[in-house]
């Protein structure tokens, strides 16, 4: 009889430890379509999750072959995370459609779209067509470089995470406010970092930085593409050097994945200095967290900046 009890207390202890979340099972795995995402799932899962980007930080998220080895990992997700804002629209569709996942499909519990609620920037008016380049009907899809919309990425991955964890919900809401108070409190050094050069000029190759830029008060004033996603003319190139010399900007700020060529053919007329900044977690040595990005973004900004002065 005593050892039916032992075996029943047994059985009735690993119930116990299999439904009341993650002890003892595999942690959730998540998949996202860039390394910002990822960074900050793990700050928000911890060891509850495996996540995985899709793209390397060094790439263009905007362009992506849904590949059959990114097709089996989707396949295999229990939460999907995207940017949105149809920053992925022309590979995401494709890729959740071959991975035939219902529990990762747009409306279930294991889709997150991280733009949501966020206040898009930049978000065009009138008719939208392809003259106008690379336009996004939503607004600017690189909201993740205004580190108060991290904020608002981690509470959406938090909800997430939480409808499939719900008995891990304490734990989730908890790495979700740590996130938080350490996110604030280096964003009021990013700002003393940046305070002596509000208002400094700028000229960026593509329309990636107007979250960052207005975050931290830096005035772009033109750019190295006539239109997003559109190659500079020699007519646009020369006006770029006028108006570079006029406004005296310091800095044209390219991202990796873009060619130095015409940005230093601009820097060369005129003085002010190319700087490749990443934008996002993974794009250069030694950024592998969210904040390590703008660890790395505002004391190369602030360096460039303070040659010019």
């Amino acid at each position: 009889m005593k050892m039916k009890r032992t075996v029943f207390f047994v059985v009735i202890v690993m119930t116990f430890f299999l439904t009341d979340g993650q002890a003892g099972a595999a942690p959730l795995q998540v998949v996202t379509t860039t390394e910002d995402l990822a960074a900050i799932a793990r700050e928000i899962g911890g060891p509850l999750v495996k996540v995985e980007s899709l793209t390397r930080g060094s790439q263009d998220p905007h362009f992506l072959e849904a590949r059959p080895s990114l097709i089996l990992k989707t396949s295999q997700a229990d939460l999907f995370i995207q940017v949105g804002l149809d920053l992925e629209v022309g590979w995401v569709p494709a890729l959740l459609v071959g991975a035939r996942n219902p529990k990762i499909q747009p409306g279930a519990f294991g889709f997150i779209d991280a733009s949501r609620p966020i206040q898009a920037l930049d978000i065009p008016s009138g008719v939208v067509d392809r003259s106008q380049g690379d336009i996004h009907p939503f607004g600017n899809p690189h909201y993740w470089l205004d580190p108060e919309n991290g904020i608002i990425i981690s509470k959406n991955m938090a909800q997430g995470l939480i409808a499939l964890l719900p008995k891990q919900s304490q734990a989730i809401g908890q790495n979700q406010k740590g996130f938080m108070r350490n996110l604030n409190e280096a964003m009021a050094q990013w700002k003393i970092r940046m305070k002596p050069y509000e208002g400094a000029k700028v000229i960026t190759y593509h329309q990636s930085w107007t979250y960052f830029t207005r975050r931290f008060g830096l005035d772009v004033v033109g750019y190295v593409e006539p239109k997003p996603g559109i190659p500079p003319s020699p007519t646009h190139i020369h006006q770029m050097m006028t108006l570079i010399k006029k406004e005296r900007v310091r800095v044209i700020i390219v991202e990796p994945h873009f060619s130095r060529s015409i940005p230093d053919l601009l820097s060369r007329e005129t003085g002010a200095k190319v700087l490749v900044l990443p934008q996002s977690v993974g794009g250069a040595e030694g950024i592998q967290t969210y904040f390590d990005l703008f660890n790395h973004l505002t004391r190369q900004l602030a360096g460039a900046l303070s040659e010019g002065e």
